[in-house]
């Protein structure tokens, strides 16, 4: 090869050397931009005034500044109330299901364990087969006695099979000597799982803890069907949904009475629903960066494998 074709080729190479970088970044910056805007523009209208809104091309600043939507939701006292409810069920779902999951899926990883297959091929097969809602409906209500009660919020939910599968197989990818040495000194299955597995398994836990979390967060169907004459169990999300649809119902009278339009011309559907949103998705934005590497880690290593 002469020195005449070896320039070419280097130029070349250089020249997609630099190429690459400079495309990527553009599309992802693209992407980026894509993605935030929705964001963006949901919180701009929801700091706008109701009025201006309704004129729409609002884009990533409020157009009139205004706070009333926000002092419409808060200033209700059974927000707070409604909160508390949805806080305390996601923690204590979380931390449930993260247990009862983890165990039963270090459980069913162990070879020695003669009804593990059986077990795994059942929990599998509920994923597919459901009866409904009318017969989950009934079983929870009249059969467990959980309606009208805290506790259906907690029960019915700490377990989960997807959960288990994917904890299941991050633990069948530790090395099993890790193990066999804790038992050659003398550690039973109990220890072995919380002083070797759990710490081991943080990655993948991490991920569950947030799929679990961000669903108990944004449930509200439940309360729907088992709380809703139930004032004092009203999750957030229930609350400010049906917040929503009494907004929704004053600005349909509205539109036949001067007077009621004049009384919702700081707030209308558009800025509540907008306000609401910002409302619901903050705690689940502060909580994600704390997790975020766990999560892409978790992801990565605990996916089903063939």
């Amino acid at each position: 090869m002469t020195t005449a074709s070896i320039k070419p080729n280097r130029k070349n190479r250089i020249h997609r050397d630099v190429t690459f970088p400079i495309v990527n970044t553009i599309i992802l910056v693209l992407l980026m931009f894509v993605t935030l805007y929705p964001v963006i523009n949901t919180v701009a209208y929801s700091f706008n005034d109701g009025t201006d809104a309704l004129r729409g091309n609002i884009g990533l600043w409020p157009r009139v500044f205004s706070l009333k939507s926000y002092e419409s939701i808060l200033q209700d006292n059974a927000v707070y109330q409604a909160a508390f409810i949805s806080a305390s069920k996601t923690v204590i779902i979380t931390l449930l299901n993260l247990f009862w999951t983890g165990m039963l899926a270090f459980t069913l990883s162990r070879k020695e364990y003669v009804l593990r297959k059986f077990i795994t091929t059942v929990m599998v097969l509920t994923m597919y087969v459901n009866a409904g809602l009318i017969p989950n409906y009934l079983l929870i209500s009249k059969t467990l006695h959980l309606s009208k009660s805290y506790w259906v919020y907690v029960i019915p939910t700490m377990f989960s099979c997807f959960n288990m599968i994917v904890i299941r197989t991050y633990i069948t990818g530790l090395p099993d000597a890790l193990v066999e040495s804790a038992r050659i000194d003398g550690a039973g299955d109990i220890r072995v799982y919380w002083q070797i597995i759990f710490p081991l398994c943080m990655p993948v836990l991490a991920t569950v803890a947030l799929f679990v979390a961000v669903g108990s967060w944004n449930s509200w169907f439940d309360t729907h069907l088992y709380c809703g004459g139930q004032k004092n169990l009203h999750s957030l999300q229930y609350l400010l949904k049906m917040k929503l649809a009494t907004t929704q119902a004053s600005a349909n009278a509205a539109k036949t009475s001067a007077d009621a339009l004049k009384s919702t011309t700081q707030t209308t559907p558009i800025t509540i629903r907008c306000a609401i949103t910002v409302i619901s998705t903050v705690p689940i934005l502060v909580v994600y960066p704390f997790l975020q590497r766990y999560f892409v880690t978790g992801m990565a290593l605990g996916s089903v494998k063939g």
